[in-house]
């Protein structure tokens, strides 16, 4: 189950679970999609896998299982 989390690494931006401006790599490290197509140029810095568009859970499944609150930001240096 996708965590789904809640902001962009690089610049914090919020990405709510309905958002198409999400990126993830295979272990859903998350990017909006600026930073992505940007200063990543579709590579994770973390583990230099590919950043693919991360798929929208529907509504109600939401209810259910919903999206992770723990905010995850990169240390640059």
């Amino acid at each position: 189950m996708l965590e789904l989390r809640p902001n962009c690494e690089i610049c914090d931006c919020d990405l709510p679970p309905e958002s198409s401006n999400a990126r993830i790599c295979s272990f859903e490290c998350t990017f909006c999609a600026a930073c992505a197509d940007g200063e990543l140029k579709g590579r994770c810095p973390n583990c230099g896998g590919k950043l693919e568009v991360r798929p929208v859970r529907p509504a109600q499944a939401l209810v259910k299982y919903p999206a992770s609150t723990k905010r995850v930001l990169r240390k640059r240096g």
